[in-house]
């Protein structure tokens, strides 16, 4: 049993996608988690918008949910033209628990869409590319329920782009835990890549885990439900990025590895005992 594997070249005739967008009576948001991207977001923003909304009108939202930014990231956004949105401000009645998958849960309750596209809001070299090649599949094949992303990963540093150098908690960590105990999910090339799509009926069916971590939990939850035939990759091409901001690769693969403990009944279990900083993290965020 094999994901299906697109290029994004595939779905870059947006005419065609418009079509089967039109056809099938479908919704379309991008939904972006920010926490301080003032640099990027405001330029991500403006390309996908002439290109996905005014020249072909793809999208029918972009808006972003954020954390509660010290930057300028709500005023670029929103200068930009998306719709912006303050994490904390949505369901208020709840205890607010800050942190990446809250951001992308919550913005199911502000999104219109019945197929969302999640970007991360970092990228330097945005392209719509990112945008349809992950709406696509969803488009065109029916059967699908959720796309991930993958990509080249060099990292941007003082000294310029360095080719190698993304993805090592995803290579030294999640995808041997994979192999061992998910082998179906061995074939996905960058579980914890932040680009993915999926239909809202799924995602209204999942657990989104608070903090860093929440991509890991995501993936397993979906492989659980719908099986790795209605899961698909897209080849995005390059994504540049800036030296993640994120806890350091240790601290970040503990909270994929506490993530991965809690939603999987194969692997031991988490003590409450642990002094370990991922039990903060370890807040779930039920979809009503």
């Amino acid at each position: 049993m094999v994901s299906r594997i697109f290029h994004h070249s595939e779905f870059s005739d947006l005419t065609l996608l418009l079509k089967h967008k039109l056809q099938q009576g479908c919704i379309l948001s991008l939904c972006i988690p920010t926490p301080n991207e003032e640099a990027t977001i405001g330029n991500l923003i403006c390309r996908l918008r002439r290109a996905l909304v005014e020249a072909v009108p793809i999208l029918d939202e972009i808006l972003i949910v954020d954390s509660g930014s010290c930057d300028r990231t709500r005023e670029e956004a929103q200068a930009a033209g998306a719709a912006v949105f303050l994490a904390s401000e949505i369901l208020p009645e709840l205890p607010s628990v800050p942190g990446k998958g809250t951001n992308l849960w919550k913005s199911l309750f502000v999104a219109k869409g019945n197929l969302l596209c999640f970007l991360d809001g970092d990228i330097q070299n945005i392209h719509p590319r990112f945008v349809y090649g992950l709406i696509g599949p969803l488009l065109r094949f029916p059967e699908i329920d959720y796309v991930k992303g993958f990509y080249n990963r060099p990292i941007l540093t003082d000294k310029g782009p360095r080719p190698i150098g993304g993805g090592r908690v995803t290579e030294i960590l999640i995808r041997p835990l994979f192999s061992i105990f998910f082998p179906n999910l061995s074939e996905i090339v960058q579980p914890l890549s932040g680009e993915y799509a999926a239909k809202r009926s799924l995602l209204e069916n999942l657990y989104f885990p608070a903090g860093y971590g929440v991509e890991t939990a995501l993936l397993l939850d979906i492989y659980r439900k719908v099986g790795i035939r209605k899961i698909a990759q897209v080849d995005l091409g390059e994504r540049l990025h800036p030296s993640p901001g994120c806890p350091g690769p240790r601290r970040h693969g503990l909270f994929h590895l506490a993530n991965f403990f809690e939603t999987s009944p194969e692997a031991p279990k988490l003590s409450e005992k642990s002094s370990s900083p991922v039990l903060s993290w370890r807040r779930w965020l039920p979809v009503a």
